[in-house]
């Protein structure tokens, strides 16, 4: 089990978005959370494809992508191109699992890592199929749309679920938890078995951003 932290841009002052970047790679964050929104998958509308060409060679962390849009198929190969070093979509979007197997196979002949999503309602066993094909998985501890929410303690049961599938068959999958991480939710989902958490309002906006990162670590 890892302890990564991924500061969530989402949070970021976007008037200084370059500084705040910089202060994330300061304090010692190894991913930088970049979410995509298409105002159709999700109500809100977020960064997009020229966002991330733009930012995603300022620093030295991982370009670590969530697309919560309708097209994921049409568009993960572009994120990866712009900079995406993981690609993170939701299973929700496909209507087809055929196609999210070829978008799978497309962003890893690009050079990129696949993450897949789950928002909190859908059942975590949905993912089994898919756990040998794939680097990451995103657990939703909110519903996806916006950053500010309460984290939703059914999110554990699924992180646990993961932590035991994932270490009983040997596979090299991180578990990433993204909504409502402080210094409270983050350390439970750590025990849960987490890899990597995603945090926005909990660290930007705040003096002592590195001093709450290590807490979450």
């Amino acid at each position: 089990m890892k302890n990564y932290v991924a500061p969530s841009l989402l949070a970021a002052d976007k008037s200084k978005l370059i500084e705040e970047i910089k202060l994330a790679e300061d304090s010692g964050a190894e991913y930088l959370h970049f979410d995509v929104m298409d105002g159709k998958f999700v109500p809100n509308i977020s960064f997009g494809l020229e966002d991330l060409n733009k930012i995603s060679s300022k620093h030295k962390m991982i370009n670590d992508v969530h697309i919560m849009i309708v097209d994921p198929e049409a568009q993960a190969v572009n994120y990866i191109k712009a900079g995406a070093n993981i690609i993170t979509f939701h299973l929700e979007a496909f209507s087809c699992m055929e196609c999210m197997g070829k978008t799978i196979r497309a962003v890893h002949e690009a050079g990129g890592k696949v993450g897949i999503s789950i928002k909190p309602k859908t059942k975590v066993r949905s993912l089994i199929p898919f756990l040998n094909q794939i680097d990451l998985v995103l657990i939703m501890s909110v519903e996806p749309g916006k950053g500010g929410q309460t984290f939703i303690k059914s999110a554990l049961r699924k992180i646990k679920f993961l932590r035991r599938y994932i270490d009983r068959h040997k596979l090299r999958v991180l578990i990433e938890v993204d909504g409502g991480i402080n210094d409270v939710t983050g350390p439970l989902a750590r025990k849960a078995g987490a890899d990597i958490l995603v945090a926005g309002t909990y660290l930007f906006g705040h003096a002592d951003f590195k001093e709450r990162l290590e807490k979450i670590r």
